[in-house]
């Protein structure tokens, strides 16, 4: 039988495994607790960090101890997703969580459910991607990347509009710069509506931009534009909800192979367990950020209906470029209540 030391030093990743050892007076095997760690690029406090947390500390309640996460906010482990998720792919990770986007260029579907204006509402999201479509997207995540294990989703609120004007109608978007994602869909979106996508600038740097006039405003969800301090430059904030991008929990194949398998199904349950835990916190967040900002001078603009269906309409061309080879995941998502 191999040392303990042996194999404890081989391991440089941050999945433990299970190591058995005998006792010289009995034949009992032991079976040592395995610590795994959880890369998270949020900081502590953040809803998708409280998730983390609470998964964590489920999955060692479940497995009565021999599994323990330990989670790790901030990037400490990862300085962006994309080196979290490669983490995951050589083992070097046991979980991340990260936004589908940084997911979709290892499962092309994902693509699918981040079009501009295709959900109803935060509820026609989730009934979305909790019914048939999401789960076997997510169970294209370990078939497509071989590496990767879909565990979850969690919220990320909307993606709306800030600008230094009101915006009441599509006209109104006519000739505005908005700071995007370094995404085409997002600067096809932006040409679409008559406005100008920029890219390049960090989310750090909008502010700036803005005084200076390079940009005349940009878009994200409330939690980003209240810690950013956004407001103060941007007070008016358009509720479109142009895109509803979840979170997703994700696991290395990896180092889940080297689990016992009651285990791993533990985990997974407990992964789904935690996503109500998430949301909840998103929207207490999500609030939270809203009155500060509203506090501070922000007006917030609802759509309504009608100009919502304006804003809608719009992306026709956006989906006849890049929509033709989801369309008939499109076609489910828009057929679901």
């Amino acid at each position: 039988m191999k040392r303990l030391s042996s194999i404890a030093f081989a391991i440089t990743f941050s999945a433990a495994i299970f190591v058995s050892c005998t006792d010289k007076n009995s034949a009992t095997i032991k079976k040592h607790p395995v610590t795994l760690r959880l890369s998270e690029n949020h900081g502590a406090g953040y809803p998708t960090a409280l998730a983390d947390e609470e998964f964590a500390r489920l999955v060692k309640e479940q497995t009565e101890g021999r599994v323990v996460i330990e989670v790790r906010e901030g990037g400490a482990l990862a300085q962006n997703e994309g080196d979290a998720i490669e983490g995951l792919k050589n083992g070097d990770l046991a979980f991340t969580r990260v936004s589908a986007s940084s997911v979709a260029p290892y499962v092309d579907k994902i693509n699918a459910i981040q079009f501009p204006y295709i959900y109803k509402s935060s509820e026609h999201m989730w009934n979305v991607l909790n019914g048939s479509i999401g789960q076997e997207i997510l169970s294209e995540i370990e078939r497509t990347s071989k590496d990767l294990v879909g565990l979850c989703y969690y919220d990320a609120g909307s993606r709306n509009f800030y600008v230094t004007k009101p915006v009441n109608s599509v006209s109104d978007m006519k000739g505005l710069r908005i700071r995007v994602q370094n995404s085409q869909l997002m600067l096809d979106m932006c040409e679409a509506l008559g406005a100008k996508g920029v890219v390049g600038l960090n989310m750090t740097e909008i502010r700036g931009a803005i005084m200076n006039d390079i940009i005349d405003g940009a878009e994200n969800n409330f939690p980003s534009y209240e810690s950013n301090g956004d407001y103060s430059i941007a007070p008016y904030f358009i509720l479109d909800s142009h895109t509803r991008v979840p979170e997703i929990l994700i696991a290395s194949k990896k180092v889940l192979n080297r689990l016992d398998p009651k285990d791993v199904e533990i985990i997974k349950s407990v992964a789904k367990q935690t996503q109500e835990f998430e949301i909840q916190k998103w929207r207490e967040k999500e609030a939270a950020s809203e009155q500060i900002s509203r506090q501070n001078g922000c007006k917030v603009i609802q759509l309504t209906p009608k100009a919502y269906e304006e804003f809608q309409k719009a992306m026709a061309p956006v989906y006849e470029k890049h929509g033709q080879k989801y369309m008939s995941i499109i076609e489910a998502i828009r057929a679901t209540n």
